[in-house]
């Protein structure tokens, strides 16, 4: 299996370059240079397994046993779920009137990033030591990537992790989880600036390729493609869990709504759509709605500012995923997609030809929910089920609200993904009118040392971002050397 850049310009690579590379050197995302097609029996057949099953075969799809034998992957993917609280990894809660809530928050941090995390960060230890190598991991977060990123790698010997948060943009509890981790090989910042103004300097360090090289950088957001690739399972399970029968003449159909904010797992929804799963997308966003306005209107521009919402993880203006969609969508056509995306990255503002957009809104539908349809969708849960939702997750169920009062019932099944946990969002409960539920681990974090340097507005970030980077190589092989003297 190779891997191609969205923008074309760039070398082909394996699963192994993709993993050790954020953005391509062309600026691109790295996609399958082919997708294989899953026949019905191959659906069947899968339609047994668990969700940690479906990650198996998956990744072995996409990564090839030259790279991982299969023995080893799929030790390597039972380690990374070893630490989930519930023995099913991903759970899915069955509610009143056919809404159904795919549970994808059981990792140590409460959040669905921990699913993908875990398994990249096994996969990378897999192949750095194997090449007594060392990296620098670089992550830009609105919430949750940030502490499962550093929950999947603190402590290790051969990578340093390097977090920027926007400081006050994120729930207490999210700043807690990476802010109390003091191992010697995590470094968070706090910058004054929402999340999509903290990936400039991320960006800007990776653009430079021969520094980026020079101190083997790599990115653990959802730009890295084995992150994608693990997220495809959540709309596997999710089929699979809610199909009503694959037995029939066509296989059925099911609705999944994914609240989304840089379009990682709407992406890898489509991803699987193109492999043959035949699931209808929904991509459910808060007030931020630029892919809502692109798929509603071929509008992908700027607004003028990101409106903080409850549901914060999704307040993002540039969701980058989307070019690894708009390549999809496009045939693979890496030309179109570079102009549109360097129109973009210069103005700001794009408008989708007709042909694109036309796919964009076969592929998805869209819908914008603003704070108080997330507040109701949480206290109507609540009320009928005594069941607490995420900010995140109810945008999701207010969709499926929307689409069940005062019409038929569907012969569609609908599943809803839950990104993270009700516990994860206090602030938002309250504002609900709800009573928050704090596992005790969570409850822990008040009582722990934090450690963190602020980024101020009048800071030349990029510059405090490469000074960091420097440090921490000559920190590694200064280490290195001693070790082999």
């Amino acid at each position: 299996m190779w891997y191609i850049s969205t923008r074309g310009i760039s070398p082909r690579v394996d699963f192994e370059g993709t993993l050790f590379s954020g953005y391509a050197p062309d600026g691109g995302l790295f996609m399958p240079e082919e997708l294989p097609r899953l026949d019905r029996e191959t659906l069947r057949a899968w339609s047994t397994l668990s969700y940690k099953g479906l990650v198996k075969e998956l990744c072995a799809l996409f990564i090839g046993p030259e790279l991982i034998p299969r023995d080893n992957l799929n030790d390597l993917i039972d380690h990374a779920f070893s630490r989930f609280r519930h023995k099913e990894v991903v759970h899915l809660s069955r509610l009143r009137d056919g809404l159904n809530v795919l549970e994808l928050w059981h990792g140590v941090t409460y959040a669905f990033k921990d699913l993908s995390l875990s398994c990249t960060a096994q996969f990378l230890q897999y192949f750095l030591e194997k090449r007594q190598k060392h990296v620098t991991v670089v992550v830009g977060t609105s919430g949750d990537t940030g502490s499962a990123a550093i929950e999947s790698v603190q402590g290790a010997k051969n990578v340093d992790i390097i977090v920027l948060l926007p400081k006050g943009h994120c729930s207490r509890i999210q700043e807690l989880q990476m802010t109390t981790v003091l191992k010697d090989n995590v470094h968070v910042f706090a910058v004054e600036g929402n999340s999509d103004e903290l990936d400039e300097p991320i960006k800007a360090v990776f653009a430079d390729v021969p520094f980026a090289k020079e101190h083997n950088l790599m990115s653990l957001n959802s730009i890295n493609w084995s992150r994608i690739l693990v997220q495809m399972a959540h709309h596997f399970f999710a089929y699979f869990q809610c199909a009503t029968s694959l037995d029939t003449h066509s296989l059925p159909s099911v609705e999944v709504v994914v609240p989304t904010g840089a379009a990682g797992n709407v992406a890898a929804g489509c991803i699987a759509q193109k492999m043959g799963l035949p699931i209808r997308l929904v991509v459910a966003v808060n007030r931020n709605d630029i892919i809502h306005r692109a798929v509603q209107q071929g509008d992908f521009s700027l607004s003028e500012a990101v409106t903080p919402t409850l549901a914060s993880a999704m307040d993002i203006q540039v969701p980058y995923n989307m070019e690894r969609i708009f390549w999809l969508l496009s045939g693979s056509n890496s030309q179109e997609t570079r102009a549109l995306m360097e129109q973009f990255e210069k103005t700001q503002r794009l408008t989708l030809p007709k042909e694109l957009h036309s796919k964009l809104s076969e592929a998805v539908t869209s819908v914008s929910v603003l704070d108080a349809a997330i507040t109701q969708a949480m206290r109507r849960c609540w009320d009928q089920n005594q069941y607490l939702l995420c900010p995140h997750s109810a945008v999701a169920v207010s969709y499926h609200y929307q689409q069940t009062d005062g019409q038929q019932p569907s012969s569609v099944a609908r599943c809803c993904l839950a990104p993270a946990s009700a516990a994860k969002f206090p602030e938002a409960v309250l504002a609900a009118g709800l009573s928050p539920e704090t596992p005790a681990a969570i409850l822990a974090l008040e009582q722990k040392e934090t450690r963190c340097t602020l980024l101020r507005r009048a800071d030349d970030w990029t510059l405090r971002l490469r000074s960091t980077i420097e440090d921490l190589s000559r920190r590694w092989s200064g280490g290195a050397l001693r070790v082999t003297q």
